[in-house]
């Protein structure tokens, strides 16, 4: 395959299932972020490049173009429309002809050649253009704006609360010159320390030894960049998960409603203890016997 192999890139085999995908990126997103390799060129050149093949395994049907075409599939829809030297193509899911340009065009040009005088233009057909656009999870909770500059011309996008990676915002036609909608292509970076399942969001929280066994107050982070305080009961086993209602994602398109979040209990070891903490573990470990 000429070009880019996704695949080799993401470290999958062609048939990979939804989830090998899924797991392949996140785990090469991870590594290759650039907020974990700050100033790193190379890696993030790599981290853009695992992000746009993960775009397009991602989507069945980008996906399905690209084992067709190799890295020729943004223009599948040319490949499979295309009727001859004076025929149409197809471009974004809209065929062209020949003659839909302006007066003085292709169309006329062929109408003198062959005798048959001026064809009359018709207006062009309006397509859609797809736009990818990368935010942060924080910028995926809180909603937020972009500024595209379409040959020269600079126009400011709204991104709402809720967006999720693969969401399309549209941007009517009459807002840009390119004859037709754009979409917005929603990418969502991986963040190093909340993971997004869905509507709800999950985090770690850690937990000293002392609190878990005697139960205690710790503090939970949110996206929104406080923290919720959290009561942790006595005998709290590791890994236990706590759910914190309607404190998740806000549902796209829902007014006032959102995801939970949920704060998996990390539990830490003590370090450095002393002789007489030591003698305290022992006399447990004597009366637990």
């Amino acid at each position: 395959m000429a070009g880019k192999d996704y695949y080799k890139i993401l470290g999958i085999k062609r048939e990979a299932s939804e989830k090998e995908i899924k797991q392949a990126y996140r785990k090469l997103a991870r590594k290759y972020h650039p907020d974990v390799n700050p100033g790193d060129k190379t890696t993030e050149a790599k981290f853009k490049e695992i992000n746009e093949a993960n775009e397009v395994l991602s989507d069945p049907e980008k996906r399905k173009k690209y084992d067709q075409f190799g890295d020729q599939w943004q223009h599948a829809d040319q490949f499979a429309g295309g009727r001859g030297p004076f025929g149409g193509f197809r471009e974004g899911g809209t065929t062209f002809e020949f003659n839909d340009f302006d007066t003085g065009g292709m169309g006329d040009i062929f109408g003198n050649l062959f005798g048959g005088g001026s064809t009359r233009a018709r207006p062009r057909k309006k397509r859609t253009v797809e736009h990818p656009v990368e935010i942060t999870l924080e910028e995926a909770f809180s909603g937020t704006t972009r500024v595209l500059d379409l040959g020269g011309r600079r126009l400011e996008s709204q991104i709402p609360p809720g967006v999720k990676d693969g969401s399309k915002v549209r941007i009517a036609a009459g807002s840009s010159h390119v004859g037709g909608d754009i979409l917005l292509v929603i990418s969502v970076k991986p963040h190093q320390r909340f993971e997004r399942k869905g509507d709800n969001i999950h985090v770690e929280i850690p937990v000293s030894l002392t609190d878990a066994v005697l139960g205690g107050e710790v503090e939970v982070p949110t996206l929104k960049g406080g923290k919720l305080a959290l009561k942790i009961p006595p005998e709290t086993e590791n890994g236990k998960s706590f759910r914190l209602a309607k404190q998740g994602m806000p549902r796209l398109n829902k007014k006032d409603e959102r995801g939970d979040l949920f704060a998996k209990v990390s539990v830490v070891l003590p370090t450095g203890l002393t002789e007489s903490e030591k003698a305290l573990f022992e006399q447990l470990k004597a009366l637990r016997q």
